[in-house]
């Protein structure tokens, strides 16, 4: 069984206890006033296994498991054998990294709550991306035709103006940082780890992908 499909069965086991339970949700719901003031630094992590809704949790383990288990196969080629703990370690840390800016910005307010695995999912996303930059991929009702190369730029641009305007009641801050960080850990760690130039694969593709 992949690591993907065990994070995926995992996510959606705790969701369902989630929504069922309220004491539950309470609990592990990302919280940055309760991680400021009683030190629940673990809410970074556990608020990633939740999702407000049947429709929250089957759009991101949806998003994820079409693209984890592709990268997961990915890393194994750049990494070896820590191809498995790399996939685990960018996964767990896109957590983390996709709320700092949520937590700088709301740990002041009682009220702001936040939940899902889309910060994390947004950064397996775009490591799915940088690898395969030509691939098709669709925009919410768009069907997969719009090159991962242009629908990237696209969606940041998007994400940070909702990010910005802050009236959705989504987090999309988390969307948008997640994704940074999913290429930079995949740059970082691929050229001083797997010995791999993934940026001059990303150019050389998408150089190929436009003189056809």
């Amino acid at each position: 069984m992949s690591i993907t499909l065990y994070i995926t069965i995992i996510t959606v086991a705790i969701s369902i206890a989630a929504m069922y339970n309220d004491a539950l949700m309470e609990k592990l719901i990302f919280h940055p006033y309760t991680v400021h003031h009683h030190n629940e630094w673990y809410r970074f992590f556990t608020s990633g296994f939740i999702h407000a809704d049947f429709m929250h949790l089957a759009f991101n383990m949806f998003s994820f498991y079409m693209f984890g288990d592709y990268i997961e196969q990915y890393f194994t080629m750049i990494f070896g054998r820590s191809g498995g703990s790399m996939y685990i370690i960018l996964y767990v840390s896109s957590l983390l990294i996709c709320l700092i800016p949520t937590y700088l910005n709301h740990f002041k307010q009682y009220n702001y709550r936040s939940l899902g695995a889309s910060g994390a999912v947004s950064a397996i996303v775009f490591v799915g991306i940088f690898l395969q930059p030509t691939m098709q991929i669709g925009f919410f009702i768009i069907p997969p035709i719009i090159p991962g190369f242009i629908f990237g730029p696209i969606y940041l641009g998007l994400t940070a103006y909702l990010s910005k305007n802050g009236q959705s009641g989504i987090n999309h801050s988390a969307h948008l940082w997640g994704s940074l960080y999913g290429v930079v850990f995949l740059i970082i760690t691929s050229y001083f780890i797997g010995n791999f130039n993934v940026v001059s694969s990303f150019v050389e593709q998408i150089r190929i992908y436009l003189m056809r």
